[in-house]
């Protein structure tokens, strides 16, 4: 166990025992409820970048919990991958490693799927701890969050065009959708139901043909943050909109799924200055987390669709606070989640 960082609870490093492989889970905050986050396996360019990715990303999970009225802290772990990444024994291996890592939190800390996991990755965790959500439905989960998170970044998005077009109505915007994971394909799906005009783009050439199956253009990877277009939706990893892109965009609005969505926090009142309108991503991107927090709280699909669906007014009310305000709406949305956090009842003293 390492000292935990500045604002965090707790940072648990290890070499699993099995796999060689480097890990870390970050506790930032079980204020709220036991810390939920993802376990991301990633080749990193070192053991610290995953550590540093874990602690930025763990603290994204605090606000996101809170700001979606969960009853949940926030946490993430890592699996620092080597080489050309691990085999389907040694893959097994890594993840019982990470799953006795989780275990020794004692439910302060509880995993789930992220970038380079799925389902049936968490069916493995199962076997050594019971602090795992997001299993396969068979196992007693609720299969791919991924259309529930889609659903919920479409709602924000249309909340974005509400604020700043008046209207919620997607129908002949153009969008970009940036990264066309199970996220982004089902976001892509969704928006061309709705009659956007869609522009789409990802880092494998393959996914064109999802392009053509949209009746969407294909837009280069190196070139698509820049399209013209009124709303860009990252969907694929972090930092999409940098110091160079920020002062080169070419949309009104920013919203999608990509968590970290910022290379910098400061880039925020830039996108301000511009009067371009940007949804802080984790609130954007919640239906996720609120589809596999359902595998605890036990609540019915009616529920959940509820949840999910807020996420719009909860857009809209950051929106008009931030305006008021005149702050970014990161800023809105971070004060609605520490309102929430000092809230939370004291726990008392053991």
């Amino acid at each position: 166990m390492m000292p935990a960082p500045n604002g965090h609870e707790e940072l648990l490093t290890r070499r699993g025992e099995r796999s060689g492989l480097q890990m870390a889970i970050a506790v930032h905050s079980t204020v709220l409820g036991p810390a939920l986050g993802g376990c991301r396996m990633w080749h990193y360019r070192s053991t610290g970048d995953g550590i540093d990715d874990a602690l930025r990303l763990a603290r994204a999970m605090t606000y996101k919990a809170a700001a979606a009225g969960l009853g949940l802290g926030g946490g993430k772990g890592v699996i620092c991958l080597a080489g050309a990444g691990p085999a389907a024994e040694s893959r097994r291996d890594a993840l019982l490693d990470f799953a006795e890592a989780v275990e020794s939190l004692q439910g302060r800390y509880i995993t789930a799927e992220d970038v380079g996991t799925g389902a049936e990755d968490m069916a493995v965790i199962s076997e050594r701890t019971s602090h795992v959500v997001g299993l396969p439905p068979g196992l007693g989960g609720r299969g791919d969050p991924s259309p529930l998170t889609a659903r919920g970044v479409e709602r924000a998005i249309r909340a974005c065009c509400s604020h700043r077009f008046g209207s919620a109505d997607l129908h002949g915007l153009r969008v970009c959708v940036v990264g066309l994971g199970h996220v982004g394909t089902a976001l892509a799906r969704g928006l061309a139901a709705s009659g956007a005009e869609l522009l789409v783009s990802d880092i494998d050439s393959g996914r064109r043909r999802l392009a053509e199956q949209l009746g969407a253009r294909w837009v280069d990877s190196e070139a698509a943050m820049l399209s013209r277009c009124e709303v860009i939706a990252p969907c694929a990893l972090g930092s999409a909109v940098d110091e160079v892109n920020a002062e080169l965009l070419r949309c009104q609005i920013v919203c999608g799924a990509a968590n970290n969505m910022l290379a910098d926090e400061s880039l925020a009142e830039r996108l301000r200055e511009r009067e371009i309108v940007y949804a802080p991503d984790f609130i954007a991107n919640a239906g996720g987390l609120i589809h596999v927090s359902a595998e605890l709280h036990g609540h019915d699909a009616a529920r959940v669709d509820d949840l999910v669906d807020s996420i719009g007014e909860t857009i809209e009310r950051v929106l008009a606070e931030a305006e008021l305000a005149s702050m970014t709406p990161l800023e809105s949305a971070r004060e609605l989640a520490r309102r929430r956090l000092s809230a939370a009842p004291a726990v008392p003293a053991t």
